[in-house]
């Protein structure tokens, strides 16, 4: 797995990580060992990771309406901001099925357990 460039909280993260982290938690949502996924992604590129993920998490994310794609560019209702540390803060928009709150609670804890942080 790739490590972030620099340490503590001048720590820097890309997409790669972002994709890691969200393989890792669908991974062990599935019952996968930390071991096992590590061995997983050992030699997985970026565009197997990104598919992954993206097929994981379309079936969730999907509202089921047609069209639902092309409507990206109409003015949401409202955005959900949930603060994650300190500077980072997480956006959803209120209508999407990740705002349930079980789900934004998973996406900031994930988010928190990447950076090494515990903060409420």
């Amino acid at each position: 797995m790739d490590r972030p460039d620099g340490v503590g909280t001048s720590a820097t993260y890309n997409y790669r990580h972002f994709l890691q982290l969200l393989a890792i938690k669908l991974r062990q949502r599935e019952g996968s060992t930390l071991e096992g996924i590590k061995n997983e992604m050992r030699d997985t590129t970026g565009d197997a990771l990104e598919r992954r993920v993206a097929q994981s998490l379309a079936p969730v994310l999907l509202t089921g309406r047609p069209g639902a794609a092309e409507m990206d560019d109409e003015e949401p209702v409202a955005w959900r901001r949930v603060p994650v540390a300190d500077g980072i803060e997480l956006h959803l928009r209120s209508d999407s099925p990740a705002a349930r709150d079980d789900t934004v609670l998973a996406l900031r804890e994930a988010i928190r357990s990447t950076l090494g942080r515990s903060e409420s």
